[in-house]
């Protein structure tokens, strides 16, 4: 490992996205030397697509509590969510979202001069009594004012940002306690060996595995193909957000703030179909739900267009006044990709691979748990995760809506508190480096120099994608998905052997696209195998040969081992911090 560059840090985080800067912003104000990798410039990171809000019950608009909130999610996760950390983010968020106005971050506004909110899909009041007004907004840019804050933040508190460097693998000692991560400098091609007393993996979702995503290019689950071949399971990975109005045939995100602000879905008869599915919510309920009547729509034969294969989004009635100033980046979407201007005409829409709520298996303090010695959860010492990658899980089976961005803050925030104790208490020195801590991912990077008769990675990728959007959709079913296991364990084989042409060392993207289809291979093959493992129907798992939720023998998290590729389960946690349980029920809308 002599030539091998090593840098030493209290703290490395990988992902430069809202989880990351919010962690980080903890630890550098904390005084400790922080290092966040980016494989871009941190405003680029997918945080920035986020559009319609971050939920919190400020009740500014309406009468709202945050046990509201919390029955919300806990209904939204189908009861896969552990009611523990969702107590905990909903009872946070209200302060949460208070920071990021007192950061800056440029919300919208009431009259009375409050954050302004929207209703939003499975938000209600009084416990699923009727929509309530939880998201707040900025404009339908929220996500950009977030991540533009949160740097702007970071940026006054001396974080060390390493832009366009992309984490290679998890250096884990003999103990199995992490102690730093390898990374590439794209620039020069370099390998460096990265010493840290805590690692927070921060690297957000893999929808890059489908065909079809909201997801941006760079969404390839790093975090998840470090932790598959460091040993450490993946939990819950069969379910996948479809959000109900990408762009059809685009794949770009309209956000459910359309809907929020009034919007409809519309069938090729004119109808507001969601009224007879959801009488409640009607086009308001949780996505797993709303994604299903689309499709269904759509099968049935009520599509819209001239192949019939998408529904409508319609929004014109809201009038010219709400949509440009509530709405502006949504009707520039629609222009740009769409070619409609939704003031005139509806946009037409398809759901679409949005948000993965499975990850890395954490609590919620950010702390990465493992099963060990017949113990379903014990720490790994180090290594701590948050945001997308992560499992806390606050989202279980689906989540709501802005959801996501609160889970960004709450547990960036959590993690970073629990890696500043953990360095203070536990780990004032650095461990040492085991001797061969770069070798793995040398090995790696030779395997690719040096590879003949191989494939291109493009081609593999497009395998992958083509096999994951096929077996793992909107519905499933046994035959399709163990055909899908069958056929990803073939592509997963051949991505073993994929060839680069250019071998260059400065910027070369062939290399760091290969590096990349690593991650998402271990991503594919564990949705493949969890969904066909799970013989029922539970939020975004939509199973045809098994239509009910299963609580009895299926109310538990998946957690795929790569090495052997095998699955094992663990309970669900059903006891909160301080309130009731919240038993399962059929969920209605």
């Amino acid at each position: 490992m002599a030539n091998v560059a090593k840098r030493q840090f209290d703290a490395v985080i990988v992902g430069a996205g809202g989880a990351g800067m919010r962690a980080a912003l903890q630890l550098s104000e904390a005084g400790l030397k922080t290092a966040v990798l980016s494989k871009v410039f941190p405003t680029r990171s997918h945080t920035v697509a986020a559009q319609g809000g971050i939920s919190a019950s400020l009740g500014n608009v309406q009468e709202d509590k945050w046990e509201w909130h919390m029955y919300d999610t806990v209904k939204g996760s189908d009861w896969l969510g552990d009611q523990d950390a969702i107590e905990f983010m909903c009872k946070t968020a209200p302060e949460a979202v208070i920071e990021l106005e007192h950061f800056g971050m440029p919300f919208d506004r009431v009259e009375s001069g409050r954050i302004y909110q929207r209703p939003f899909g499975g938000h209600t009041a009084n416990f699923g009594e009727k929509p309530v007004q939880r998201a707040c907004a900025a404009a339908d840019r929220t996500g950009h004012a977030l991540l533009h804050t949160l740097y702007q933040r970071n940026v006054r508190a001396n974080t060390q940002f390493f832009v366009e460097w992309m984490a290679l693998d998890l250096i884990r000692d003999a103990d199995g306690d992490v102690v730093g991560v390898t990374a590439l400098e794209m620039e020069t091609g370099e390998v460096y060996v990265l010493h840290a007393k805590a690692v927070l993996f921060a690297t957000g979702g893999a929808g890059r595995i489908y065909a079809a995503s909201t997801n941006a290019f760079i969404n390839t689950g790093d975090g998840l193909g470090m932790c598959a071949r460091a040993g450490i399971p993946l939990e819950d990975m069969e379910f996948w957000q479809f959000h109900p109005t990408g762009v059809a045939g685009a794949g770009v995100l309209i956000t459910e703030g359309v809907r929020g602000e009034g919007g409809i879905l519309l069938n090729a008869n004119g109808e507001r179909f969601m009224e007879r599915y959801a009488p409640t919510l009607k086009d308001l309920a949780p996505r797993d739900f709303v994604s299903r009547c689309m499709a269904l729509e759509v099968l049935e034969g009520r599509g819209a267009g001239k192949n019939k294969d998408h529904v409508l989004l319609k929004l014109d009635h809201l009038g010219p006044e709400v949509i440009n100033h509530r709405l502006p980046s949504i009707r520039e979407i629609a222009i740009k990709f769409a070619g409609v201007d939704p003031i005139k005409e509806p946009i037409p829409v398809i759901p679409t691979t949005h948000y993965q709520m499975g990850g890395i298996p954490t609590n919620y303090l950010g702390e990465v748990m493992v099963p060990k010695d017949g113990n379903p959860e014990v720490r790994v010492n180090g290594f701590y995760a948050a945001g997308e990658c992560a499992c806390a899980s606050v989202h279980g089976a689906n989540r709501l809506g802005t959801n996501s961005l609160l889970d960004l803050v709450v547990f960036g925030k959590s993690a970073g508190d629990s890696m500043i104790e953990f360095i203070k208490n536990e780990r004032p020195t650095h461990k040492p480096l085991p001797e061969n801590a770069a070798d793995f991912s040398l090995a790696r990077i030779a395997r690719l120099e040096n590879q003949t008769g191989g494939e291109e990675v493009n081609v593999v990728r497009e395998a992958m994608q083509k096999t994951i959007q096929l077996r793992a959709g909107v519905f499933r079913n046994s035959e399709n998905m163990a055909l899908g296991v069958k056929e990803i364990a073939e592509v997963a084989e051949r991505a073993k052997r994929t060839q680069i042409k250019d071998k260059s060392k400065v910027w070369n993207t062939a290399r760091i696209e290969a590096l990349e289809l690593d991650n998402l291979i271990e991503v594919a093959v564990a949705t493949m195998i969890a969904a066909d493992a799970r013989k029922e129907s539970r939020g975004a798992h939509s199973h045809d040969d098994f239509e009910k939720r299963d609580d009895e023998n299926w109310m538990k998290h998946s957690l795929f081992f790569n090495q052997e590729r095998r699955l094992d389960y663990k309970p669900v946690h059903t006891k909160p911090l301080t309130v009731d349980y919240i038993p399962p029920k059929e969920r209605t809308f």
